[in-house]
């Protein structure tokens, strides 16, 4: 748990680094969701199952939860956002450790779904935002793995409650979630999506047959008190300035 701890720490202050440097944009979401992907890296190092990181906006978060674990992939941050570097801007499947390219949302879900039912023997992870909860193709998925009985896949949803131009509940309200994914016939259990301990619970638990979602309750920006549920910081990039404070305030509260 305390190597979960320091992963999203490090997520969280590479992903501003590279945003920053790069004068790139999605930072709210790559803070939102570092415990998540902290917390799902730790699984991936001790076994051979996979994650589909669907909300590939957030793909300085995904670059850094692997530099944290792979040294080749740590070489490679600087490049973030310059043209001819492989660490673009979405989620690109040619760094080591990627499976799939993402960034269209609502392709994640089908894709783990495939994955899933391929290969039993692996455990599927996939993380999605709750903006992608207004794509089709993620409802389509929810039945086929309910019907295909995929115990094996467990999806997480980033649930900051910001998308590109609003509060998720104001562009499209899907409240309750949970009853809705236990309609689809799904495990789902909500959690502090901040908390390491609840979130270690909630991905090693699998009480039956069913697939399992996590709604995982976060904050856009989390780490930062500036940004933290600000929608402006989809998109704006941290100054020079601004980042020298927001990594003390990060490394102060870690």
């Amino acid at each position: 748990m305390a190597a979960a701890k320091d992963a999203a720490k490090f997520i969280r202050i590479n992903s501003l680094r590279m945003v920053s440097n790069a004068n790139s944009s999605h930072i709210g979401s790559c803070l939102s969701v570092a415990d998540i992907l902290a917390v799902i890296n730790c699984h991936l190092d001790q076994t051979d199952h996979e994650l589909i990181f669907s909300k590939g906006h957030a793909a300085a978060a995904l670059y850094a939860s692997l530099a944290y674990r792979k040294a080749s992939v740590r070489e490679l941050l600087n490049g973030f956002g310059r043209d001819g570097k492989e660490l673009i801007g979405h989620v690109n499947h040619a760094v080591e450790g990627i499976l799939f390219s993402t960034g269209s949302l609502g392709h994640g879900l089908p894709i783990a779904v495939g994955i899933a039912t391929a290969s039993k023997h692996k455990k599927v992870f996939v993380i999605i935002s709750d903006g992608e909860l207004n794509e089709g193709t993620t409802w389509e998925s929810l039945a086929i793995a309910n019907q295909m009985e995929l115990s094996n896949l467990t999806l997480v949803i980033d649930a900051n409650g910001i998308q590109s131009f609003g509060k998720t509940n104001e562009v499209l309200n899907l409240e309750p979630l949970i009853d809705k994914f236990k309609c689809f016939g799904w495990d789902c259990i909500e959690v502090d999506g901040h908390s390491i301990q609840d979130l270690f619970k909630s991905v090693e638990s699998r009480p039956s047959n069913k697939p399992k979602a996590i709604i995982a309750r976060t904050t856009k920006g989390k780490g930062v008190l500036a940004m933290e549920g600000k929608l402006e910081w989809h998109y704006r990039s941290p100054s020079v300035e601004q980042l020298e404070l927001f990594i003390k305030e990060i490394e102060a509260n870690a």
